[in-house]
């Protein structure tokens, strides 16, 4: 179980040091610009920690499933390899969803205003800006979502659904209270984490609305990215 946690502990401080410096720059600074190789280094770190982490919140779910409801054997299905290889996996699909997408954003061809209201360079943001419909890119999108988003929240559900069923099915309210208390925090972390993705990305890129909180950035023209 800590072995689980200490990866997630290092991709919430990776997601946070991707954007926050920038951030606090850009509120501190006059010039509030952003070159594109570093858009598009913050948009592929983006995407890495965030597939990332769905998946470890995912295997971290099926981690409680048998410590809950297989506890004599978890030492056995739980094992350091297991543990290893699962781990392993949730960064290979991070990686590999992270090269896929910015690949594709990379083939567009973006027109000005060179502008977005976004405290940080995200995928939605920056397809407004392509001269033509990025078909590549939304399909992409929406496969990364369908495939990613929704098959860890299934199985995250299904493991919370056999955890809840094992627990009311103790007699004893002590252990059942131990159970919740135990899973409640990562059942808290899985509600922020797909609650902001759900608010930033499908609220940015179908409805077009901006936080509140947002800050503007401008990218330095398309032509001295090809220059270079």
């Amino acid at each position: 179980m800590y072995f689980f946690l200490r990866h997630l502990s290092f991709l919430d401080a990776f997601y946070s040091s991707v954007i926050v410096p920038k951030l606090l720059e850009s509120l501190l600074s006059k010039e509030k610009t952003i070159p594109f190789h570093g858009c598009f280094a913050q948009i592929s770190l983006i995407l890495f920690s965030g597939a990332t982490e769905a998946c470890l919140l995912s295997v971290m779910a099926y981690d409680r499933l048998q410590a809950v409801c297989h506890p004599l054997l978890y030492a056995v299905a739980m094992n350091r390899r297991v543990c290893t290889g699962l781990v392993g996996a949730s960064w290979a699909i991070g990686m590999s969803t992270s090269l896929i997408n910015t690949l594709l954003l990379a083939q567009q061809h973006l027109c000005g205003p060179y502008l977005i209201r976004n405290f940080a360079c995200e995928l939605p943001p920056m397809l407004s800006l392509a001269c033509s419909h990025p078909y590549s890119s939304i399909v992409s999108i929406l496969t990364t979502m369908v495939v990613l988003g929704l098959g860890t929240l299934v199985l995250l559900l299904g493991s919370y659904s056999c955890i809840i069923m094992t627990a009311l099915g103790i007699n004893s309210a002590t252990g059942r209270s131990k159970i919740f208390s135990t899973c409640s925090s990562h059942v808290l972390v899985v509600i922020i984490f797909y609650g902001s993705g759900v608010s930033r990305y499908v609220t940015l890129y179908f409805l077009n609305v901006n936080v509140a909180i947002s800050h503007s950035k401008c990218l330095w023209p398309v032509e001295q990215r090809t220059a270079m």
